[in-house]
């Protein structure tokens, strides 16, 4: 098993509390949306870049936990890869977490294969995370977005109620059991404004407007040579 010990703030009930947290399972979350129209424009938007359609919705991929970061850099192998903003949970300390990540993935692998393509980049997650039973009596108030560029462009917004809601979609993966502790997982994301695209410069965030907060994360792509 390939573990990660990532430095975390946990925003719980006596406030934040720094912690070097172990995660020892990655689990990403596919094709997630309640809205089957909006489920569809996405699993299409992808279509269109040549990826299949997933066998089953939802879908759960499982990728290396070494691919974690809080880094504000990445390395990507080609100029093909693009972020996309997620709400993830983390199973820590016999507590549900929520955060923010993006799911940075290779677009030419994905053409050949969804799986592959899930273990070919790193994951940039944000720092912060809130206690998930603090938020769950809001949790339809939850808005995530993504920026693009450094002028900031609005790539994805919407609600966090575009996608599954957390207990639903981890009974999906699990079971009535929950997550395994160790595990953290990405949770489906929103359309791309404009299409999919790469990005030297990928921003995301998740919002809470009752509690008057955000999760915040900014990273820079830096592209190797791709020689064949």
């Amino acid at each position: 098993m390939s573990a990660r010990v990532l430095s975390l703030l946990l925003h719980g009930n006596t406030g934040p509390t720094r912690r070097n947290v172990q995660i020892d399972r990655l689990v990403i979350a596919g094709w997630t949306g309640r809205d089957r129209a909006a489920l569809e424009k996405h699993i299409a938007e992808l279509e269109a870049l040549g990826v299949k359609r997933p066998a089953t919705t939802p879908i759960f991929y499982r990728a290396s936990a070494a691919r974690l970061t809080t880094d504000e850099s990445i390395e990507a192998l080609g100029a093909a890869s693009s972020g996309e903003a997620e709400f993830v949970l983390l199973q820590h300390g016999e507590r549900l977490w929520v955060g923010a990540g993006s799911d940075h993935t290779d677009r030419e692998v994905e053409k050949y294969g969804v799986s592959v393509s899930k273990q070919m980049c790193e994951k940039p997650l944000a720092q912060s995370f809130w206690a998930y039973d603090e938020v769950a009596p809001h949790w339809d108030r939850l808005m995530l977005r993504s920026y693009i560029s450094d002028a900031r462009t609005l790539y994805q917004e919407g609600p966090v109620t575009a996608m599954l809601a957390p207990l639903p979609l981890i009974e999906d993966y699990c079971g009535q059991a929950g997550l395994e502790e160790g595990t953290l997982m990405f949770c489906g994301t929103l359309a791309a404004h404009g299409g999919i695209r790469p990005s030297e410069v990928f921003e995301f965030e998740l919002d809470d407007p009752v509690l008057g907060r955000k999760i915040h994360h900014r990273y820079r792509v830096q592209d190797l040579p791709l020689l064949g």
